[in-house]
């Protein structure tokens, strides 16, 4: 094992690098508030490193490693973290997959054999996978299929980038993708990208990190790198013109949802971005919520999100009309603002209150060992630098007003942007013969 570096994270807290030799990284934050700990595994593989055909394989892998491996059988995994105190879970996006346990710190140990162990020992057999299958195919049904919201997500992504880009394509997978895997696809692709050297582990709590990195050592000083997945998200092509594509769905109003090219996560002009994105709807004081919601009572729901990617997404503003209202005037009225944040410089005291909620959610997103150690895997999985946290929030601190009309005027070109707009139809149902009394 070699020492690589001691950074530090905040003003208090410092985070220790250190690799095993078959590549594995280990970021370690002491933090000893509590008796608690938090044990991450990044791993550097998400829907962006699959191939049309094969997508939605790292999301069904992610269920799959709470199967069994050859040493635990199925459950063991979940009942022995529960019996110790601890709680578990997943999550898998375009860029990344990371799995976690919060437990008491006297049980790291149980969280570091655990692990290691499927990261080389899970059991992909045949009834598993099909099992499995079922499970994530009924997900995406819930969550796309049979919701206006996911759908349209899907349709906005697979319109701005096309089908056969890595960020069009949904991280659920396409459900024909689905419905194909093997077993023998699932072995093949945990075997090339769940190993050592694509893994960051991230541990923050109450440690010390000499016996801590010894059980490391033993538990997975043995597993063999692999030739990792080397494709990645290409540049998506530059959007030149407008796309439109329009989804008639049973919802009681029309909706409408815009989404625009962005550039990637490490950028300072994701900052900005992220500022806009707060002087629009952050809040009841916020401009479109305060004027289409508040004021003029025309819609239900205003939002906007922006894709936090390695190579740049899209920021998108949803808009859902109010019963009786036009959401093409909603729409009007979000042109407006984005014209007027194109035009004229915000004000340093509306500015300044949007910096401060971002900056108090930050801190809040800290106050956990949990927050702490999703900060510092998404930092060093996404951007190469567990610190980046505290890069953004010092980036937020210096957005100015000119800033903020520099990148309105660059992203939200007209010529950049794709619309999709949901009309409502009328819910189908089931008709049914009345049975004879």
């Amino acid at each position: 094992m070699r020492f690589v570096e001691e950074v530090p994270f905040g003003e208090a807290l410092r985070i220790q690098r250190w690799v095993l030799g078959n590549g594995l990284t280990i970021l370690v934050l002491p933090d000893p508030a509590a008796p608690v700990v938090s044990y991450h595994t990044w791993l550097r593989v998400g829907s962006s490193h699959e191939k049309p055909g094969k997508t939605g394989q790292a999301h069904l892998l992610e269920h799959l490693m709470f199967h069994e491996t050859k040493t635990l059988a199925q459950g063991e995994f979940d009942r022995l973290l529960e019996a110790a105190g601890g709680e578990t879970n997943a999550a898998t996006w375009v860029d990344w997959t990371y799995y976690y346990e919060n437990l008491p710190a006297s049980e790291i140990a149980l969280a570091v054999r655990l692990e290691s162990d499927r990261m080389s020992n899970l059991v992909l057999a045949k009834d598993k996978v099909a099992s499995e299958k079922q499970v994530v195919t009924s997900e995406r049904r819930d969550r796309v299929e049979d919701d206006v919201e996911g759908k349209v997500s899907e349709v906005l992504y697979a319109t701005a980038f096309g089908k056969e880009h890595p960020y069009g394509w949904p991280t659920i997978g396409w459900m024909d993708d689905i419905e194909a895997f093997t077993a023998s696809d699932c072995r093949s692709f945990y075997r090339t990208n769940y190993a050592p050297n694509g893994a960051t582990l991230v541990v923050v709590g109450d440690v010390e990190i000499e016996p801590l990195l010894a059980m490391i050592q033993e538990h997975y000083g043995t597993l063999a790198p692999s030739k990792l997945t080397t494709h990645d998200a290409p540049p998506a092509p530059r959007q030149r013109s407008e796309r439109r594509k329009d989804v008639a769905w049973p919802t009681p109003t029309p909706k409408i949802a815009v989404g625009w090219h962005a550039p990637g996560y490490a950028s300072f002009d994701h900052a900005v971005l992220t500022v806009i994105d707060q002087l629009l709807v952050g809040g009841r004081s916020s401009r479109l919520w305060k004027e289409l919601v508040r004021e003029k009572e025309l819609a239900a729901e205003v939002r906007m999100s922006l894709s936090p990617f390695r190579h740049g997404g899209l920021v998108d503003l949803w808009l859902s009309a109010r019963e009786g209202a036009s959401i093409d005037k909603c729409f009007a009225i979000a042109e407006k603002h984005l014209k007027r944040l194109k035009k004229e410089l915000v004000d340093d005291d509306e500015l300044a209150k949007v910096k401060n909620r971002l900056e108090l959610g930050f801190l809040s997103g800290l106050e956990t060992v949990s927050g702490k150690a999703e900060q510092i895997g998404f930092s060093e999985t996404v951007v190469g630098d567990p610190r980046h946290s505290f890069t953004r929030l010092a980036e937020y601190r210096r957005v100015t007003s000119d800033d903020v009309r520099r990148v309105a005027r660059e992203v939200f070109d007209d010529r950049r942007r794709t619309i999709v707009r949901v009309t409502p139809k009328e819910r189908r149902t089931a008709s049914r013969k009345r049975s004879a009394a």
